[in-house]
């Protein structure tokens, strides 16, 4: 680690003048990536502007461009759209136009511009800069600004961020907005389920994405949609009638609703656009059923931002000053964007470019296409080579969202490998009592919108039940096991590795899918239900602020769940926009409670009326949530007063997010994928014999990866006593949400151990990861 004091000399922005736009159709998060500038661009002493209503506003100048302060960024975290407003400019397109915007910004000092848009608005700002030194002799010339001015003034430094829902810009795996737009998409599927399996109806929807057909593909996965039409892939001809059957067959199989998801710029491979109406009419004349229209337009814009674009938009504004700080005059123009968990800069004009090349420029958009033909449609019988081999499928674990869509994507995935399937009851509990039954395709229809667990979920290992578990093994000559789960699931799969020897009915494959709110699973990044629980919090947190406006000064104390874990209240303070979040990996003292009190004093006097405090339910046995509550009370009397609330059980109901729904699907498909390779691997003499490490593996997310790890291999990576990885990658989140909560801007140095992923001084490994991301 440098030097503390020089890293940060290094850092001042001291001199420097920072403007924020936004520019073209809005996204959410914009406003959390608007506030991430302005707050660090505060913390590291520049000045930060905002530029109103994007060009335009740079264009007209005056009161368009005004100095931003900490304060002016409050309350706007959970805001839809743009705060700042948004406009598309003619004039900025011509030279004279470019010219204006050039003497509004060197009048203020401004030689660095964040741009949040899309891919036109940042082409519009590398233009901007190519021409930066030709317009400030221009300006010269005319005697608008003097020598000196463009000399101090003569390098334009240009960082992007994308906002747009469509998801449609290279370089990055989600663009700001495009979660939030699926949020909207799978609210109204959902709604719409209810009225459409009253009454027996197929529902045609519409959504956005001219161009791209991210946001219909993906929804379509989530929801399980009987058919999506999408603009990178014109159906081929005769697409009618086989959808049409398909709608039929489903009807037949006594599904009560149909839904059609169908892109905006659907086209057929005439070129000629499929529009709802057209499906609608095609649905109504060949098969007669009672078919209605919904189409979202900018419902998918609108809303609360979730909490993955609050993250999303904050890293990306965080990193998008660091870019500015670092750039010299030959620095090109460059794109902040997410790879895996990590925020790296590309060239911005070569991803944009890269865009005009590729028909969908992402590499997960095939595969999302092809889990989705995988599951919805369902092969004949005489298509489908049948195996002789028998996998179970249970849960394990307290129940998280998304559970169910992973367990009916095993299944059917399962069945179109040939496999019979098998559905376990209670976890191991019911597993040693024999709760064991098939589970056909039609049996896991409609789960995947299901929150909880539809199989029944229990915490119960099976060190106790090994002799039952392993009678039932070979009574239903099980030849393999997918357990999905939390902890309990991992330590399940270690005492059946461990059993073997004594119950060879144990030698078989063995996969693991992670699935916990707590996100406390070794091997994976992220675990299926943490999303849908983060969303829970934030929501509820967003609703507590607002009960606070108005009303005198307030501060919560809000108790999340996790276990020794806290990512739940870490991410969860980041995207609420928390002042603290007290959690295990990090300990804390009474003068750590104190110095909070102290900055949520001085904040008060800031004219901001509330203050939120998360603390992650285990964190510390003495400093219970009561405790700080009556803490925080006792100290903040007079100034403010405090309120307390536990969440509870909340954070593991609710129906799953667009992102679980998803993540569940895609990586139980892969499992059983796995299962079916093993099985054919360890099929000897006439039976399955797996004894080997390698052969009970943990199926976990590594940055873009889904990667099996031997569970043996992982003992030395978990922290057994407290249930949790001995390393944590969100662990570099915190410094970050501690600068978005100071109110102070002068460093605090005592923080700078904890700053290297967020300053950049990141990891061997880490910069190889970037390396790799940038040649690509």
């Amino acid at each position: 680690m440098p030097d503390s004091k020089k890293f940060f000399e290094n850092l001042s922005g001291a001199g420097k003048c920072i403007g924020v736009l936004t520019s073209g159709g809005d996204a959410q998060g914009m406003n959390a990536a608007v506030r991430a500038v302005v707050r660090m661009g505060i913390y590291v002493r520049a000045k930060v502007y905002f530029i109103h209503e994007g060009y335009q506003g740079m264009v007209d100048g005056g009161d368009n461009i005004k100095e931003a302060t900490w304060e002016s960024v409050s309350s706007m975290l959970q805001l839809g759209g743009t705060v700042i407003g948004s406009a598309r400019c003619k004039e900025f397109r011509t030279h004279e136009g470019r010219l204006r915007a050039a003497l509004n910004l060197v009048r203020l000092g401004i030689t660095n511009l964040c741009v949040i848009g899309g891919d036109g608005s940042l082409t519009g700002a590398n233009l901007f800069r190519t021409e930066w030194s030709g317009l400030l002799e221009e300006l010269v010339q005319t005697g608008q600004i003097d020598e000196q001015a463009a000399v101090t003034h003569s390098a334009l430094h240009i960082v992007g961020m994308v906002g747009s829902i469509d998801n449609d810009f290279c370089g990055t795996d989600m663009t700001i907005g495009t979660d939030s737009a699926l949020h909207r998409i799978i609210e109204v599927v959902d709604a719409i389920m209810t009225t459409a399996q009253s009454h027996q109806r197929t529902f045609v929807l519409e959504v956005m994405g001219r161009h791209c057909g991210y946001l219909a593909l993906v929804s379509a996965l989530a929801c399980g949609a009987d058919w999506v039409l999408i603009p990178e892939l014109p159906p081929e001809d005769g697409w009618e009638e086989q959808m049409c059957q398909k709608l039929s067959e489903n009807r037949a199989d006594k599904k009560r609703l149909n839904i059609i998801i169908i892109a905006e710029g659907a086209i057929d491979v005439h070129n000629k656009p499929i529009t709802t109406d057209y499906v609608k009419d095609l649905v109504v004349r060949s098969l007669g059923f009672d078919t209605r229209v919904t189409i979202l337009g900018h419902v998918q814009r609108g809303g609360t931002p979730s909490a993955f674009d609050r993250i999303l938009a904050s890293r990306m504004g965080v990193e998008a000053v660091l870019a500015l700080l670092e750039a010299s005059p030959d620095t090109p123009a460059c794109v902040v964007s997410l790879r895996g968990n990590q925020a790296i800069r590309l060239p911005l004009m070569e991803c944009v470019q890269m865009v005009s090349f590729f028909m969908n420029p992402f590499r997960s958009f095939e595969n999302n296409l092809n889990t989705y033909k995988l599951l919805s449609y369902r092969k004949p019988d005489s298509e489908v080579s049948k195996s002789s081999f028998n996998v179970a499928v249970l849960n394990v674990g307290a129940p998280a969202a998304g559970m169910n869509a992973a367990v009916r994507s095993a299944v059917r995935v399962g069945i179109t490998e040939g496999h019979t399937m098998f559905a376990v009851q209670d976890g191991f509990e019911g597993f040693s009592k024999g709760q064991i039954n098939e589970i056909k395709w039609g049996d896991v229809g409609g789960w995947t919108g299901q929150g909880g667990s539809l199989l029944g979920t229990k915490r119960t290992l099976p060190a106790n039940h090994l002799n039952k578990i392993a009678e039932q093994m070979r009574i239903h000559n099980i030849n393999a096991l997918l357990v999905i789960g939390g902890f309990e699931a991992y330590l399940g799969l270690l005492e059946l590795l461990a059993a073997r020897s004594k119950h060879p009915e144990l030698c078989v494959p063995m996969v693991m899918v992670p699935s916990t709110v707590s996100n406390n699973i070794p091997g994976s990044d992220l675990s299926i239900g943490a999303d849908t629980a983060l969303n829970a919090i934030t929501n509820t947190c967003d609703r507590i602020k607002q009960s606070a406006s108005g009303t005198k000064r307030r501060v919560f104390i809000i108790e999340t769940m996790g276990g020794y874990c806290g990512y739940l209240a870490t991410v969860g303070a980041l995207a609420a926009g928390a002042d603290a979040a007290y959690i295990y990996e990090e300990p804390f003292t009474i003068r750590d409670l104190q110095t909070n009190v102290e900055h949520l004093t001085e904040k008060m006097k800031t004219g901001i009326q509330r203050g939120l405090v998360l603390r992650n339910e285990s964190c510390n046995e003495n400093f219970t949530t009561d405790f700080i509550y009556q803490l925080y009370s006792e100290e903040g009397k007079g100034v403010f007063d405090c309120r307390k609330n536990v969440l509870g059980h909340m954070q593991q109901g609710g129906a799953p997010s667009p992102f679980d729904r998803n993540f569940g699907t895609k990586i139980a498909a892969k499992a059983i994928q796995w299962i079916s390779k093993k099985l054919k691997e360890f099929y000897v003499e006439g039976r399955v014999f797996a004894n080997t490490e390698d052969s009970a593996c943990l199926l976990g997310m590594r940055r873009r990866a889904l990667v099996f790890q031997p569970v043996t291999e992982l003992k030395e990576e978990s922290d057994f006593v407290h249930r949790i990885p001995k390393e944590q990658w969100w662990l570099k989140l915190r410094p970050l949400m501690k600068i978005l909560a100071k109110y102070k801007t002068s460093y605090d140095v005592s923080d700078s151990g904890q700053m290297e992923h967020v300053f950049g001084l990141r990891t061997k490994e880490e910069k190889e990861v970037a390396k790799e991301a940038e040649e690509e």
